[in-house]
């Protein structure tokens, strides 16, 4: 009998270097994988994406998923955005606006701009701002609107950075919903506008200029 070990393969090894223990191992793994791309490796960085606890591992582990071919990657990426688990749609929406492929804009759908997991949310919008198409910014600024007043400051700051990426077409949304009833989406809009009109006002600046004016009736 022989006493050899079975041959194992890239994708395998690869596996199995990204569930060890350690995270700067780990991390190791997936900068190894990006440097030296083979698309065998494609999906198990793929599926790493959605369990991986260590944020910087994650980080790399997208930045080895935009070494590979935009073919290989997409599809993966955008059927991961349909999975039940967050970390898994999360993950896909930013691999896909780093790898910035117009064929990833079809993976956002509106349930992902108002997911109810806020980090997919932001990610979604972000990657939206990113990849959607000129004949879609209009309709895409009217969902995100829907958006305003959502969440703690670092979630209303992610949306409106999405906004002011898609620049003057976010206007008339943003002035519509100056007339809100609630509160916080009038003065997230009003803090927004003052950005996209001065974009090295800080958020925080914005957001308390906005609640000045509003309080003067301005």
């Amino acid at each position: 009998m022989s006493d050899t070990a079975p041959e194992t393969t890239p994708e395998q090894r690869l596996r199995g270097a990204l569930a060890v223990d350690s995270a700067s191992d780990r991390l190791q793994a997936a900068l190894t994988a990006g440097t030296y791309p083979q698309p065998e490796y494609v999906e198990a960085l793929i599926e790493r994406c959605a369990i991986e606890p260590d944020f910087s591992v994650r980080e790399m582990l997208t930045w080895a998923l935009t070494r590979h071919p935009a073919d290989l990657v997409v599809p993966l990426a955008v059927g991961e955005t349909r999975s039940v688990f967050p970390q898994a749609r999360s993950q896909a929406l930013h691999t896909l606006s780093k790898v910035g492929d117009a064929r990833g804009w079809e993976a956002i759908t509106p349930e992902l701009l108002a997911d109810e997991e806020t980090e997919v949310a932001r990610t979604a919008w972000r990657a939206a701002a990113l990849l959607a198409p000129d004949a879609s910014r209009a309709a895409l600024v009217e969902t995100l609107a829907t958006q305003l007043g959502r969440g703690e400051r670092e979630t209303r700051f992610s949306l409106s950075r999405a906004l002011g990426v898609l620049g003057d077409v976010a206007r008339p949304a943003l002035e519509a919903a100056r007339g809100s009833h609630d509160s916080d989406v009038r003065t997230h809009a009003v803090a927004t506008l003052r950005m996209l009109d001065d974009p090295d006002e800080s958020f925080d600046t914005a957001v308390w200029e906005a609640q000045r004016a509003i309080a003067l009736g301005e």
